[in-house]
């Protein structure tokens, strides 16, 4: 491996050539083998067999796969410097031909749908087995679909209307400086730099950090209040066309769940809400405060322990933590180093934030982030490589048409992985700070995702209410709105910067067009997971081999089915369960005391 490359990940493995004429070449001859593959079924599908659907599935999943790897070479490109020329060129190329894509092959599922609700048993047909979830999603989905010019404008529509708000946001926040003092030398840093800094020991900086980044957001409160009211506005009008009966319904066909399950969660964290309140005010005292200010609340601890990592003990600390949970799994994590699958480099014009990106014609990943050395890092790259751990075991099970996840499924491996973090670094603490400041950085992660997030959904939903009253949603109106739902989680437990009331400006999950209600699925993810690492320390390795098969089965089967084999069934009482383990890991924090 090249010295001083080993943070920058390799892309050139996704394509033979990066010459942006042959890439562009590439993406012309996707489009023209959808088009080709629409002319053949177009107006057809009504009429096949169960065989017939069975070759027209796996001939579109042999598409996906051959193409895959360009269109990601674009996507990851331009993640990776959204300032690049050639970038930009090529991740526009990219948005364009998924387009024609997109639009060339909404016919299927449309007449899938209508030959399903004609023909039901085709879903249950011996040939058709290893589709057989999948064609039960279609089949849900059918009495919110409208028809094949409708479904084709709505495509072409989007991407330079509601879909360019989210790339706005996205570049405009990959672009930003800002100038903040430290140690007294004035200095400009790029918004993934400066965010680093929330997260400092020195509690001055913390507050100057939060102040600078959310005063800065809320002068472009125009813009923001614009985005996120025109992509809003825009889906109510989307579910009054696809009769859709909630703004939600839309995500709990997506995610694959029904609106018991996620009312059933909302009401597990109102009832919990003491609970995390009880930490917050347990880490003050920690922290020697009578009340956690707003930049406290992810913080460490004053009296922590330097742990700061360099890149190559993130890679040891996270293959170990993977291999003492299973050998297999702790090697594919070492692989995604030593292939470099991994971008950690801090730049300016690289996306903001952290992802993962399923590359399933090399039954692999690769992973987006910007490592600043800290603990936190460390956490967000073991819950990254859960992601990369899931499309290992997925892409080796599974046919991309089962590989669709829902939010709820899809954070299961990344969240446990963070939990396994939390084991290793938990037997090797020297001392009761460092101890202290583990159990601190898996509950802040914790109260975070169940709690913070929680307060997003009921954010969400107010601007859909306020918009049906006919409020209009100026910057003003959408921070009130965010501050109410804040503080139905947070109660009095935090002291808020008044800037803060432009928190939402940054959340990229409020801009993304056709994808609403992002939020309750962590809420979701993160109970399950502390379940099922309940259920993990309850049966040990034993345990390793029913979390393998729940991830390889990607969307083959629902939640709810997922859930059932490992023993549980998705009610309060899941949820509980979870709550439970975080509340084991409050009163080991306690103990500490």
């Amino acid at each position: 491996m090249a010295l001083g490359k080993e943070m920058i990940w390799d892309l050139s493995q996704l394509v033979q050539n990066s010459d942006p004429a042959l890439i562009q070449e590439k993406l012309n001859s996707m489009v023209a083998e959808i088009e080709k593959i629409r002319d053949l079924y177009h107006s057809k599908i009504g009429n096949l067999d169960a065989n017939s659907i069975l070759k027209l599935l796996e001939t579109k999943d042999a598409l996906f796969l051959k193409y895959e790897s360009v269109y990601l070479y674009c996507r990851l490109i331009y993640s990776a410097d959204s300032t690049d020329a050639v970038a930009k060129k090529l991740n526009d190329a990219a948005r364009r031909a998924f387009m024609k894509v997109k639009q060339a092959l909404v016919f299927i599922d449309l007449e899938l749908g209508k030959l399903l609700v004609e023909n039901p048993s085709l879903v249950k047909n011996p040939v058709l087995a290893e589709y057989k979830h999948y064609l039960e999603r279609i089949l849900r989905s059918v009495p919110y679909m409208l028809s094949e010019i409708e479904e084709r404008l709505i495509i072409t529509k989007d991407k330079n209307g509601i879909n360019a708000w989210q790339m706005l946001q996205n570049d405009w926040l990959s672009t930003r400086a800002f100038e903040i003092e430290i140690e007294g030398k004035l200095k400009t840093l790029p918004y993934g730099r400066i965010i680093s800094l929330f997260q400092s020991p020195d509690r001055v900086l913390r507050r100057q950090a939060n102040q600078i980044v959310y005063k800065s957001l809320g002068m472009d409160e125009i813009i923001w209040a614009s985005a996120v009211r025109a992509v809003s506005e825009d889906h109510l009008q989307m579910c009054k066309l696809r009769k859709h009966p909630t703004p939600m319904t839309q995500s709990l066909v997506d995610n694959d769940v029904n609106q018991p399950i996620v009312e059933s969660l909302m009401r597990t964290i109102r009832k919990n809400v003491k609970l995390y309140q009880k930490y917050l005010k347990l880490k003050a005292k920690l922290m020697g405060l009578d009340k956690l200010g707003n930049y406290d609340i992810v913080a460490p601890l004053p009296h922590a322990p330097k742990m700061d990592f360099a890149w190559g003990e993130a890679r040891r600390e996270n293959v170990d933590a993977y291999r003492e949970f299973d050998e297999e799994t702790g090697g594919w994590v070492d692989e995604m180093f030593e292939k470099r699958h991994i971008d950690g480099e801090v730049r300016k014009g690289k996306r903001s934030g952290a992802f993962c990106a399923d590359w399933q014609t090399g039954k692999s990943a690769y992973i987006l982030q910007s490592f600043n050395k800290k603990l936190g890092d460390v956490y967000t790259l073991a819950h990254e490589l859960g992601h990369a751990i899931h499309a290992y075991l997925g892409s080796r099970a599974q046919k991309p048409s089962n590989l669709e996840l829902g939010m709820c499924i899809a954070e299961t491996a990344s969240k446990f992985g963070e939990l396994l973090m939390t084991e290793r670094l938990l037997s090797k603490a020297r001392s009761k700070e460092e101890k202290q400041a583990i159990l601190v950085s898996v509950l802040d992660k914790f109260g975070m995702t169940a709690f913070q997030v929680s307060a997003r959904v009921l954010f969400e939903q107010s601007m859909y209410e306020s918009i049906k009253q006919g409020e209009f949603l100026d910057g003003n109106t959408v921070a009130k709105l965010w501050v109410k739902a804040r503080d139905t989680i947070y109660g009095d437990s935090v002291e808020w910067l008044d800037v803060m009331k432009w928190e939402w400006t940054m959340k990229q999950h409020y801009y993304i067009a056709n994808f609403r209600f992002y939020n309750y699925p962590y809420v979701f993810g993160q109970l399950f997971v502390f379940a099922l690492y309940r259920l993990y320390k309850e049966e040990g390795k034993a345990f390793a081999p029913k979390l393998k098969r729940l991830l390889a089965a990607g969307s083959s089967k629902s939640p709810q089915e997922l859930a059932a084999e490992v023993g549980f069934q998705i009610d309060e009482k899941l949820w509980e369960k979870g709550m439970k383990q975080a509340e084991e890991f409050i009163n080991l924090l306690e103990e500490t005391l």
